[in-house]
């Protein structure tokens, strides 16, 4: 029997699952980590440990399943994406990783704009310069820890670091440099033009491979911590959402996802380049060879939720703790309770600013018609209804642009809540389904293993095979009609507050 480990590199943890060549799950196991925060807007990891996180949950899932080492076949790897590793010759890194959410570059996306130019940015990279992606990151180390930057050899962004200690080789692929802003995304490799004018050395870069070629092998040295044989192929796998696509079948025009992890993604794919001219929504090169996805992006998500959960919600910690239960389990059944627009009260999802449609690192989280009648309760349930509506902001973008949407899938963790699914199905006025799997990258990278040690010849293939999905949860015409009358507020909130937000930044 043939088998194949996905290693999902997370914001709040690594999950690594190990399937057989069906995409069956034999054994899973997540390990979290923290996030710095060391000011307000700035966000970052260690790179040790997404390494000993990956390497305890490869050991562990190998043991619990009972695999023999010489039947796995290949490692896919998806990651958060835009996270900054910074090494030095010797292969240490320099410093913490500045990860996808942090805001902090904002002088230095003016630069990237000056010394680009906005359309000629957009044209090569298919998107304007932001906060978020790494090519900021780059020059904010430049600009503000010169030291650090004279010491740098080498730039990966967050699952490529797992590779280079899985298997020693500097590697990425294209999915997940799309979100560098380094990329040529037509032509799926580095800019020469883009480097040359914002002085960075293309020898820092990792070479660029297509997502299921495999990139390299475990090293005798990963392989006594991580459990899997030497030898064992390393595919280039994924960015955390294109990951998920291939892991709900998403490859394929017509067919789109929303991801409720740690931030909100709207996806679809499409077979080829198309760029939103005003830089709301980010086109990347895909998973699937010579194509590409579009795709809209909250910044917190799930992270409202789980901000929400951290703070507010101890005493449904401690009960679903001793009931044996997940604490959303119980979040969930407390909304259910509160009415549709939770009598008057809306929430602004921006705790780390935003992306879609906004694009303003200075936005901030709003709770909008509190008043003394409000709960707990009802502040649980409008943080759900915001981030929501901030899902519909992106798919109204790519209604726009003439995007097509046949086939609408939820998936992270938020995907797991029958509740949150309706709320999708209502605001978007259309089905929502899941797929049977709940693995989404893990399996998707799983796939891209599959297809580079020859199982299936194709992604496609391969998704036609092992994807399966469960029955839509339909709109309801009243809940999407009430919901309709809030949706319309909520997006008048945002230009009611845009200069207050930067006002609030310059304090």
């Amino acid at each position: 029997m043939n088998y194949l480990i996905g290693v999902d590199l997370g914001t709040s943890g690594t999950k690594t699952v190990i399937f057989d060549s069906d995409g069956n799950p034999l054994a899973s196991k997540t390990i979290e980590y923290p996030l710095y925060q060391p000011k307000n807007g700035w966000a970052e990891q260690d790179p040790a440990d997404w390494w000993h996180a990956a390497c305890a949950s490869m050991k562990e899932v190998i043991a619990k399943s009972g695999v023999k080492g010489s039947d796995i076949k290949g490692i896919g790897i998806s990651g958060q994406m835009h996270g900054l590793v910074m090494l030095d010759k010797s292969g240490a890194v320099l410093r913490k990783s500045i990860i996808w959410c942090d805001q902090r570059t904002a002088k230095e996306c003016e630069e990237i704009t000056q010394k680009v130019g906005a359309e000629r940015l957009i044209q090569i990279t298919a998107n304007p310069a932001l906060t978020g992606f790494t090519a900021s990151k780059i020059m904010w180390v430049k600009n503000n820890e010169p030291e650090v930057y004279e010491k740098c050899a080498h730039i990966l962004l967050p699952k490529d670091y797992v590779r280079y200690m899985l298997t020693g080789e500097f590697a990425t692929e294209v999915s997940d440099a799309s979100g560098m802003q380094l990329l040529d995304v037509p032509n799926r490799k580095w800019s020469d033009e883009v480097l040359s004018k914002l002085g960075i050395d293309p020898s820092l870069l990792a070479k660029v491979y297509e997502s299921p070629e495999i990139t390299g092998k475990v090293t005798a040295q990963a392989a006594e911590l991580c459990g899997v044989p030497a030898g064992t192929p390393v595919v280039g796998g994924a960015g955390d959402n294109a990951a998920a696509a291939v892991g709900t079948g998403t490859v394929e025009d017509g067919i789109a996802f929303t991801t409720l992890g740690t931030s909100g993604v709207v996806f679809a794919h499409t077979d080829k380049v198309s760029i939103d001219p005003k830089g709301r929504v980010h086109t990347f090169c895909c998973a699937v060879p010579g194509a590409w996805h579009v795709m809209g992006v909250t910044q917190a998500a799930g992270l409202s939720l789980k901000w929400y959960r951290d703070n507010f919600c101890h005493e449904e910690m401690i009960a679903a703790d001793g009931m044996g239960k997940d604490p959303y389990y119980l979040m969930d059944k407390q909304a259910e309770r509160i009415p549709i627009g939770c009598d008057r009260l809306l929430y602004l999802p921006y705790l780390m600013g935003e992306r879609t449609p906004h694009l303003d690192p200075n936005c901030r989280g709003v709770f909008f018609g509190l008043s003394a009648m409000h709960t707990r309760q009802h502040m649980l349930r409008a943080v759900m209804e915001g981030v929501t509506y901030s899902q519909r902001d992106s798919v109204e973008v790519l209604r726009g642009m003439g995007i097509k949407i046949n086939d609408m899938l939820a998936c992270g963790g938020g995907g797991s809540s029958p509740l949150w699914r309706q709320m999708l199905a209502d605001v978007y006025g259309c089905p929502v389904k899941t797929v049977v799997s709940k693995e989404g990258p893990a399996l998707g990278v799983a796939i891209l293993a599959a297809v580079g040690t020859g199982l299936y010849g194709s992604v496609q293939e391969a998704c036609r095979k092992v994807i399966k999905t469960n029955e839509p949860q339909q709109p309801i015409a009243a809940n999407s009609a009430e919901y309709e009358k809030f949706y319309k507020l909520y997006t008048q909130l945002y230009p009611a507050l845009k200069d207050s937000y930067k006002a609030l930044a310059n304090l």
